[in-house]
């Protein structure tokens, strides 16, 4: 009898250590992959070339919040040129594109290909649109509103944008 209960006990120490010899390596492999996905390039490392930010510019681009209704100074400006991103001078939207949507915020129903990343809210009623390049917040795009022949409308803070006027040709 003492034969099967030492059989049996050292059947369950030899288990009981193979189980802490698998953890522990398996610790030492989270830990490796935790150490190459530090070395890995962060997208960030750009941030040292970002523009300086107000505190409210910061509060909306990097905080998402947003500006109140009709105070940008972009709402009801429809010059010729170029908007882009506060943050990181990226290209985002021409004028062309821009439109009155009668909302307090810029609205276009076009963004430059590539500029603008889509990124659902986590309670899935509205779609966060953000600077391709550095992931600024910029506001939110809605679809279906009939506005324009594109059925779209990106309303856009005024404080997440810069504006490049066309060269006037001479």
């Amino acid at each position: 009898m003492v034969n099967i209960n030492g059989w049996k006990m050292k059947t369950i120490l030899n288990r009981a250590a193979l189980i802490g010899i698998m953890l522990l390596s398996m610790s030492f492999m989270a830990c490796a992959q935790q150490t190459e996905e530090k070395k890995a390039p962060s997208k960030t490392t750009k941030k040292m070339e970002w523009n300086k930010l107000t505190k409210e510019e910061e509060r909306i681009i990097v905080g998402k919040g947003t500006e109140y209704p009709g105070t940008g100074k972009y709402d009801k400006f429809f010059e010729k040129g170029t908007y882009i991103c506060k943050r990181c001078n990226a290209p985002l939207y021409k004028s062309e594109t821009k439109f009155d949507g009668h909302c307090g915020w810029p609205a276009f129903d076009d963004e430059i290909k590539g500029a603008v990343k889509r990124i659902p809210d986590a309670d899935g009623s509205r779609t966060e649109i953000v600077c391709a390049n550095c992931g600024g917040h910029l506001g939110h795009v809605f679809i279906g509103e009939m506005f324009t022949a594109k059925n779209t409308r990106h309303c856009v803070n005024s404080l997440s944008m810069s504006f490049v006027a066309d060269k006037k040709e001479e």
